[in-house]
């Protein structure tokens, strides 16, 4: 037998190696079977160990970091396990800051592994440094410096512990380029305790009680769920918890997938652009229970005519997100499938028709004024409603669906009819153009049962156009669907609304975006008529492999309803 000279033995039975074969021992010992990167000189030491591992651990080179991050964030929110994302020092770690704050916003576990110029040049502006920890330490749940082997497996236990426990978030390890080729006594256990970090609270119990009270007496009670639902594994409870009481659930952009869109209880999305009904009756309300949800501006509207006459429930983990942007009366601060399951026994059997009748009121307005016409035009130009709508039906709802950011989301969140938990992934919180395409990479490499399709818009695909080249080379079969209007289209909107139609550097012209398709070798197609569209849309969802379809849809459309900056959100507005 060939001895291993890499490897050698201790008196005490450890096995002595690199840090960066621990960096990878630790990858597999934590179940992680994807990672997406980019190398570059800090880092060489753990990819050239990765190559050793090629069986167990698939490495994915995207074309950009930011695109390594996305894809890594997506494939955590697809699969429920935390992303894990690799670069190099100074411009690589600097490029994954982006990404990193998408996932900080939106409560995403994504482990960032960086490397750093060894340890005696840091400070001195060496080569490709850069301090990234200063710079990720306000949009990662925690981040440290590694500059000692032995310091290796303690710093990656704490961040897959950190990054996946309580509220959950991107995390960030550090590690010189010494400390990687350094060698360590290797042992590794998980982390499951780290002192005054309390990631699982006790039930409030005299809390949930006081919530029963308040949902047992209430006459115009409405759930609000958001994407804590889906962190915390609670559609069933959620599910359990509405058809008990018969309260309507509306849903967060982030929160939806987590209650069927046909369910009779399903009230609608909230927002900005969500429907009409949740918007509207939100000031009618008697009762918001705010389940996962941190009541940001885009769902909210106008803070100080938020919800006059309602009693607030607000379940949430994160004790910070509690009474931050309203005053609530009942505050629970525990995970939400606990809360819910706990509340459940509590609360009694009811149905509230005539309050339910008020939602199918408003549907019917919002139908009549504007989605018949966005789904099923009669005339004109296609519209991106009509696209949507069209793959909702085809796929039946059972499909994985990424967007982008700006009207192609909006519209997608609108139309798209989903059936299935955690079948959405967009950039909520920080609105990230460019998010869509490699956020698809990931959202396919985690869910391989079902079609990933990302609906995209002719702007924000051109941000990380690149990422078409990790497709390729991987033959990754997602579904691109560009909703193309030649304009960056929510910015058009608003100068259309509130800058007297004064277009200021939003139009666009446009490549061919088949023939760039044709050049990474991905069939592709363009409609721009109606007729063509369906048997399109066809052709793509039975095309094994990816597939690029660009529609050329109506230019000056304006995505509504829409609640205005500074409305209330019951001025939420059904036409422009």
């Amino acid at each position: 037998m060939k001895e291993n000279n890499n490897k050698n033995h201790n008196g005490n039975g450890h096995t002595e190696i690199s840090g960066a074969e621990a960096v990878i021992n630790i990858l597999i010992a934590e179940g992680v079977e994807t990672v997406f990167g980019y190398p570059g000189g800090a880092i060489m030491p753990i990819y050239d160990n990765l190559m050793n591992v090629e069986d167990k651990v698939t490495h994915i080179l995207t074309r950009h970091e930011q695109g390594a991050a996305h894809a890594a964030q997506a494939y955590a929110m697809v699969t429920g396990k935390p992303g894990v994302c690799l670069a190099t020092s100074g411009p690589g770690a600097t490029n994954l800051v982006t990404g990193i704050a998408n996932a900080y916003l939106d409560s995403v576990p994504v482990v960032f592994i960086t490397a750093q110029v060894v340890s005696t040049l840091i400070g001195t502006d060496a080569f490709q440094e850069t301090d990234i920890i200063g710079v990720s330490m306000p949009v990662t749940k925690w981040n440290c410096q590694v500059k000692s082997a032995s310091e290796i497996p303690e710093a990656l236990s704490k961040a897959f512990y950190i990054a996946t426990t309580g509220r959950p978030g991107p995390v960030l390890v550090d590690i010189t380029k010494d400390a990687q080729i350094e060698r360590l006594n290797f042992s590794y256990s998980k982390c499951d305790y780290i002192r005054s970090y309390n990631p699982h609270i006790p039930l409030h119990m005299k809390e949930i009680e006081s919530a029963a009270i308040l949902i047992n007496h209430a006459s115009r009670p409405m759930i609000i769920a958001g994407h804590g639902v889906l962190i915390s594994h609670a559609e069933k409870e959620l599910m359990m918890f509405a058809e008990k009481t018969g309260i309507p659930v509306a849903l967060t952009l982030l929160g939806l997938s987590a209650f069927p869109s046909s369910h009779r209880l399903y009230a609608g999305y909230l927002g900005m652009h969500g429907n009409y009904a949740p918007n509207v009756l939100t000031n009618e309300a008697d009762l918001l229970i705010a389940v996962g949800m941190r009541f940001d501006d885009r769902v909210t509207g106008n803070l100080k005519k938020y919800a006059p006459d309602a009693s607030i429930i607000h379940i949430d983990i994160d004790a910070a997100e509690i009474n931050k942007n309203v005053k609530v009366d009942v505050a629970i601060n525990n995970d939400a499938g606990e809360t819910l399951k706990s509340l459940i026994p509590l609360v009694n059997n009811n149905s509230y028709e005539k309050w339910i009748r008020a939602f199918r009121i408003c549907d019917k307005t919002e139908f009549d004024t504007i989605i018949k016409n966005e789904i099923k035009p009669e005339s004109g130009e296609i519209k991106m409603g009509e696209v949507v709508k069209l793959i909702s039906d085809l796929t039946k709802g059972d499909a994985v669906i990424v967007t982008d950011v700006g009207q192609n989301q909006m519209v997608t969140a609108r139309y798209y009819r989903f059936t299935e938990p955690n079948t959405l992934v967009t950039s909520g919180g920080l609105g990230t153009m460019g998010f869509g395409l490699p956020a698809a990479v990931g959202a396919r490499l985690g869910s391989q049962k079902k079609n990933v399709i990302s609906f995209l818009g002719d702007g924000g695909f051109q941000m990380t156009i690149q990422e078409l080249g990790t497709i390729m080379q991987y033959n990754i079969g997602v579904k691109i669907v560009i909703l193309n209007n030649s304009y960056l289209g929510m910015v058009r909107q608003w100068q259309d609304m509130f800058f007297s139609k004064r277009y200021a550097s939003t139009e666009m012209v446009n490549p061919d975006f088949a023939a760039i398709a044709a050049a990474y070798r991905m069939p592709a197609k363009k409609v721009s008529e109606r007729d063509e569209l369906e048997p399109a849309v066809r052709e793509m969802l039975a095309t094994d492999g990816p597939f690029l379809l660009e529609v050329t849809v109506e230019k000056e459309t304006n995505v509504m309803p829409m609640v205005q900056p500074g409305a209330s959100v019951s001025e939420i507005k059904l036409t422009h």
